[in-house]
């Protein structure tokens, strides 16, 4: 491996006045949040420049395979076993298979050190895994955010709380399109909801069950952005109602779920002001020492290596929490020499994600004669019930519970009848019984030793490596015994036999929802960026996407990554009009 290079160590700066290349917001990422921001900053008028690592991902042209059946595919859809040898990290992700190979990063494309085991699955292309992701949408409740500082964990406060952000939920849900139930549960805030999907007969009978059994807890449908019906702003975008085919990972043809390449992206397209590049990595961001803000961006073209300069008034890093705190971390000069936003040492540090680790299954004897239609692209979650008003149990934070009910089918065991012949087909065609499982969703508490920091060594294009150093504590292990318990009992309540708990005891990261490393706060001594998503340290660069979390909660972040973009950004846009950035 190369040696850290000086350029990489001090970016060369430029003139300003004589660069090209110039815009008024550069937006690094073009995911779920980066392209948010885009479409906030166009949509008000201001000249906006997306990079992007990855290739071009033109929306339809490029699902090659979103209307590939399992015969089309030479291997019905199973990846080779070399395959799968030379990609043992992707290989454990549950999208990853024969159809979606060519949307996610070969583990030897993009190398990273694992001081200790860490899953890191990414898609560099226009959109990011923006076009992979599971499209839960969830708003987090006022507990979520008042939590850490009132239980005292994580080292910091939010600096925001619900009511901060209802409206700008309320703003992206209505432009994504988000299914779901208005259930009334404080713990479970409502949103602007398409109608919802539905339980089928052994989920609703369970639902009823554990609501007797434990008052606290209600099982509600899960809130995802898919189109369950279609109104005047998604037919503005082009977008069509799902269709059930569970074939999302791929690319959605239809627009059916929210992606930056069916929805935000051709939006701010639409309005002229937005420009794209592809391939190009960035090396660091450009601080002015003069004028004491940044300046632009450093690129280098993925396929020539060719160096350019971009500049903005404005930067937004929505690169994904792991390149977003490398890039941060790589933007190095006189007065950041351990990278930009990095003053209180803090950049990088208490980096978490969700613990997936656990789930508890059954086999339920009820509504045998009920069957269900469709591939319904959600679950029954059961919101966090844990440390709602304080902190009354043996471990901090939450969890919360999806669980789903299906029938055994085709390739099920029956009996010890060989899998062929009359008798074998006869019972095969019948729907076998049903199964329940469980599976939990828990908050991580924050540690400064859970970080992101660089590697002495560089990759091909002379940028350090980014390393991982992140594992689960005690009070995770408390938390999945906590849950193994809860689940079990709730299904015996239900009348479930055979129950069944597992631990895969995956890495982290495999819940591809890290988050934290410039996480917001009050407190400049500890927080890497402000209420409003700024760095302390330089007040035109925001971080919006998971780098920026405080903590993280119980539910799934997308909604609220996409959510505080459109704040930051709105925030930013009244601050460059107003001249003061």
């Amino acid at each position: 491996m190369m040696e850290i290079s000086r350029w990489v160590l001090w970016i060369h700066y430029t003139d300003i006045n004589h660069m090209e290349n110039q815009f008024d917001v550069i937006v690094i990422g073009s995911g779920i949040s980066g392209s948010w921001a885009a479409k906030e900053f166009c949509d008000q008028g201001y000249k906006t420049l997306v990079l992007e690592r990855g290739r071009y991902l033109e929306h339809v042209t490029d699902y090659t395979t979103a209307m590939n059946e399992s015969w089309d595919m030479e291997q019905r859809g199973s990846m080779p076993a070399t395959a799968k040898a030379e990609n043992p990290v992707l290989s454990r992700c549950y999208a990853y298979n024969d159809y979606t190979k060519d949307l996610f990063v070969p583990d030897q494309a993009h190398s990273y050190v694992q001081e200790k085991p860490f899953d890191w699955i990414r898609g560099y292309h226009l959109g990011g895994k923006g076009i992979m992701w599971a499209r839960q949408v969830q708003r987090w409740s006022q507990n979520e955010f008042s939590s850490p500082g009132r239980d005292g964990y994580g080292s910091l406060s939010w600096p925001i709380a619900y009511k901060d952000l209802a409206p700008w939920y309320s703003h992206v849900e209505t432009f994504i399109g988000v299914s779901g139930n208005r259930d009334g549960l404080e713990e479970a805030p409502d949103g602007e909801f398409l109608k919802p999907w539905e339980m089928n007969a052994a989920e609703a009978s369970i639902k009823e069950k554990i609501i007797t059994h434990f008052p606290n807890r209600t099982p509600v449908i899960g809130r995802c952005a898919h189109l369950t019906e279609v109104k005047e702003i998604h037919r503005q975008q082009g977008r069509n109602t799902c269709l059930a085919r569970t074939r999302c990972e791929r690319g959605c043809p239809l627009g059916a779920y929210f992606s930056p390449n069916s929805s935000t992206l051709p939006w701010a397209q639409k309005t002229g002001n937005l420009t794209i590049q592809t391939n190009q990595i960035v090396a660091g961001i450009i601080y002015d020492e003069k004028n004491q803000r940044a300046s632009g961006v450093q690129t280098i073209n993925r396929h020539s290596k060719k160096r350019q300069t971009f500049t903005a008034k404005v930067i937004f890093v929505n690169a994904a929490t792991i390149n977003s705190n490398a890039i941060l971390l790589n933007s190095k000069s006189a007065t950041f020499p351990n990278g930009l936003g990095n003053s209180n040492g803090n950049l990088g540090k208490y980096v978490s994600f969700h613990n997936y680790r656990g789930s508890v299954s059954g086999k339920y004897h009820e509504n045998l004669n009920s069957y269900y239609y469709g591939r319904r692209p959600t679950s029954i979650l059961i919101p966090n019930f844990r440390n709602i008003n304080g902190n009354d149990m043996n471990f901090k934070g939450g969890y919360l519970v999806n669980y789903t009910a299906s029938r055994e089918g085709w390739g099920r065991s029956i009996n010890d009848t060989p899998p062929f012949g009359t008798k074998y087909v006869e019972q095969a065609a019948k729907p076998g019984p049903w199964r329940v499982r469980m599976y939990m969703q828990g908050e991580t508490v924050p540690i400064r030793e859970n970080e992101i920091k660089l590697s002495q060594e560089v990759d091909e294009y002379g940028i350090p490596s980014p390393v991982m150093n992140v594992g689960y504590t005690d009070n995770d292990e408390k938390l999945l015994v906590d849950f193994f318990e809860q689940a079990a009992s709730m299904l015996r309540k239900a009348g479930c036999t055979d129950i069944r708990p597992s631990d895969t005891k995956q890495a982290p990261g495999l819940d591809i929802h890290e988050m934290g490393g410039a996480r917001m706060g009050n407190d400049p001594k500890v927080a890497v960026t402000n209420a409003h998503n700024q760095l302390y340290d330089c007040k035109n660069v925001f971080v919006t996407d998971g780098a920026c979390m405080t903590s993280t909660g119980t539910k799934n972040p997308s909604l609220t990554f996409m959510a505080m973009t459109a704040r930051a950004a709105n925030f930013a846009a009244v601050q460059m009009k107003e001249g003061v950035l």
